[in-house]
This record gives structure tokens, C-alpha cells and sequence, in this order.
């Protein structure tokens, strides 16, 4: 397993106690130099990449789009978005057939979500590249897929929202409630495995039916 993140010693410890090996990398997938790092850093560590998750963003909130920022708007696009182009571009010389990617789109991209439309654009880009994507690399027998998750109780919640958001979380959804991260995580599991070898260009919605309801 591969973390790019800054803070990830908890998830490190983790991974050391349960056996398995891990390596951290901190820096701006932004930067497309950084992405290749990444993947060269990944397969001299491990010897071989079998799956690559996308998963990293960046949401802020804003009123309105004229609050939106011209070094906000590239930010958000770099990260989501931009960073999945340098980290496939760099990991597909050594994804060999049976291979997965994974990118995390979000309900946003089919609902909207008014005080994130720059976030909320990056997610409908996820959801385009991704069925694209599937349909160039399927006859290297390299499959894409993505998840979209619900709102999700992570600590990018109260950092990102108004208390007033958060603080009613999935109040408006069908099942009054936001999603726990290990109810999300089967899924990424399940199109990593061998188990979905025949789900291609697929974007898989876990949002406890706000997409359904909407």
C-alpha cells in the first residue's frame, strides 16, 4: 500500500501491526514531477503496481461562484483532476494486463452542490475521464472504474464545511445520515479484485440513495 499524504503516521502504525508493508510519500500531486516520483518510488519499494487508487482532493466552500478565486479554481482543478492525468500517465508503464484503476468521483458530479461548484466540476471531469479512460486501456486489459461516494464523516468535513453543514449532516439524504469510510472502502476492494472482472467504465455510487432520491 501506497499513502500520499502528510499526515498518515496513524495509518502507517496500522499497517505495520497488521503485517503488511506501507510506504508514505508527502507532497503535491499537483505537481506532475511529484506524481512521477510517486510511481517510481512505488514500484523500487514494492517491485510491481497491480492497482492505482486516485482518491486525493481538495473541496472548499463558497457562497457563490464570485467567491471563487482564480487560485482556488486551478488549485481544485490540479488536485482532483489534473494530478489523476500525471499519476496514470506515470503508473501505466507498469500496469500489466489484469491491472485496476480506481477513481473516487462523488455524488456531487450527478447532484450538484452549490457551495462547491468548482469541486463539483472536477468530480463530473472524474466520471468522463473515467468511462474514457476504461474504453483506451481496456485492450491492454487494464480496467477503469470509479466510486462516488456520499457524503462521507471524515475529518474533511469540519474542516472544509460551515458548521451549519456539517453540523446537520445527512439530514437531507433518504437515510438521515452521512457515511462511515469503512462503508465505502468494500467498494474500492471489490473493483481492485478478481471478483469484477467484468465491470469496465463503471461508476460505482455508495450514498446511502441521494443520488436514487434526488
Amino acid at each position: 500500500m501506497v499513502i500520499v499524504h502528510g499526515d498518515a503516521q496513524e495509518t502507517l502504525a496500522r499497517i505495520n501491526q497488521l503485517g503488511r508493508r506501507c510506504l508514505t510519500l508527502a507532497g503535491d500531486i499537483g505537481e506532475e514531477s511529484f506524481c512521477g516520483h510517486v510511481v517510481e518510488m512505488t514500484n523500487r519499494t514494492f517491485g510491481r503496481i497491480d492497482c492505482l487508487v486516485n482518491n486525493a482532493a481538495v473541496q472548499f466552500y463558497q457562497e457563490s461562484i464570485e467567491s471563487i478565486t482564480r487560485e482556488q479554481l486551478e488549485r481544485t482543478f490540479r488536485t482532483n483532476i489534473f494530478a489523476m492525468f500525471y499519476l496514470t500517465k506515470a503508473a501505466l508503464p507498469y500496469l500489466k494486463p489484469g491491472s485496476t484503476i480506481i477513481n473516487t468521483s462523488s455524488e456531487t458530479a450527478n447532484i450538484g452542490f452549490k457551495g462547491m461548484i468548482d469541486y463539483s466540476a472536477t468530480k463530473g471531469a472524474i466520471n468522463t475521464f473515467t468511462r474514457s479512460l476504461s474504453v483506451s486501456l481496456i485492450d491492454r486489459g487494464i480496467r477503469v472504474n470509479a466510486v462516488a461516494p456520499g457524503r462521507t464523516w471524515t475529518p474533511l468535513q469540519p474542516a472544509s464545511l460551515p458548521p451549519k453543514l456539517y453540523m446537520s449532516a445527512g439530514f437531507d439524504h433518504p437515510m438521515r445520515r452521512d457515511a462511515q469510510p469503512w462503508e465505502i472502502a468494500p467498494a474500492y476492494v471489490y473493483l481492485a479484485s478478481g471478483d469484477s472482472t467484468y465491470v469496465m467504465g463503471q461508476v460505482i455510487h455508495v450514498n446511502g440513495g441521494s443520488v436514487f432520491g434526488q
